[in-house]
């Protein structure tokens, strides 16, 4: 029974996944390190049905990738509590999107430039007074590694989203909501 309720859950309209996706501010990427889970969370941008990150060249996270470029990225946002006098039906108004593919560096300069404009449009809008020129792109250098920023691209081979809708007159108000 428990998977059927699930079911009923799946998001399949193709425009609001589109839409959850490029207004989302935080993802976790899931990988492999041999027998291990690694995931970590990061920022994103998410144009053309494909998503995109960034981070310095070295570290855990590349090594990783480069090792096995199969990946997860999850999204979700939480949206509040669902209330029901029966406390064991009490839930959560979520949206979340599992998108499954091979996490690939991404060497074109056009490419990169493109994503981290992206990237500043999404994160910090109109601050930045002109276009980001490619070669600032190109001798960006990470002060963590010393080493060139990475851009990323997931071309996902797998999208899933479900999602439990926000029931307004259900929603938990703290000080408000008393049980009977």
């Amino acid at each position: 029974m428990e998977g059927v309720r699930y079911k009923i859950r799946e998001v399949l309209d193709k425009d609001k996944i589109e839409t959850f996706l490029q207004q989302a501010r935080i993802g976790h990427l899931g990988m492999s390190d041999g027998h291990l889970p690694y995931v970590v969370p990061l920022n994103f941008v998410w144009t053309n049905g494909k998503l995109y990150f960034h981070g310095a060249t070295g570290g855990r996270r590349n090594q990783v990738m480069s090792a096995n470029p199969e990946v997860c990225f999850t999204v979700c946002e939480e949206y509040g509590t669902i209330t029901d006098p029966v406390p064991a039906k009490t839930d959560t108004a979520y949206m979340s999107v599992m998108i499954f593919g091979k996490a690939q560096p991404i060497v074109d300069l056009d490419e990169a430039t493109h994503m981290l404009q992206e990237m500043m449009d999404k994160y910090v809008p109109g601050y930045y007074n002109r276009p980001l020129p490619q070669q600032h792109v190109d001798k960006y250098r990470s002060a963590v590694f010393g080493g060139p920023v990475q851009v990323y691209r997931i071309d996902p081979h797998h999208i899933s989203a479900k999602e439990n809708p926000i029931e307004e007159v259900k929603m938990f108000k703290p000080g408000k909501n008393v049980s009977h």
